[in-house]
């Protein structure tokens, strides 16, 4: 199980923005594709976005296209979510994984998991 750690969550008015973060330390993130999930209260967890291993391919679901912006580092170990324009239905915590198949930004065998991070949109 690979260990990552989100950050960047809180509490935003709607237009806002926010920028989370997702790093591991003790492996490397390069090899794998990496998404972002969310989850909001009485809802399953859903897809926002992925990211190839490379960078160079990404995709992201209907409902953040034009607002969100999936990104990675590699050599800083690290995924982005840049959030703009938030509404308050992106309200959810929000969870960065690894190691997840590109096409519809799946969840496979071997999906490794962050603890997740709030976001509310409220004014």
């Amino acid at each position: 199980q690979l260990q990552l750690v989100e950050s960047g969550g809180g509490k935003v008015q709607p237009g806002g923005s926010l920028k989370l973060s997702c790093a591991a330390s003790r492996f490397s993130l390069s090899y794998y594709t990496l998404g972002w999930f969310r989850q909001a209260p009485g809802q399953v967890r859903e897809a926002v976005s992925c990211i190839s291993s490379s960078g160079s391919s990404t995709d992201y679901a209907d409902s953040v296209k034009g607002r969100f912006t999936i990104s990675r580092d590699n050599a800083k170990n690290t995924v982005y979510l840049q959030m703009n324009n938030l509404r308050p239905e992106d309200t959810a915590v929000y969870y960065c994984a690894a190691r997840i198949a590109m096409d519809g930004c799946t969840v496979v065998s071997g999906t490794s998991w962050g603890q997740g991070t709030q976001v509310t949109v409220s004014s």
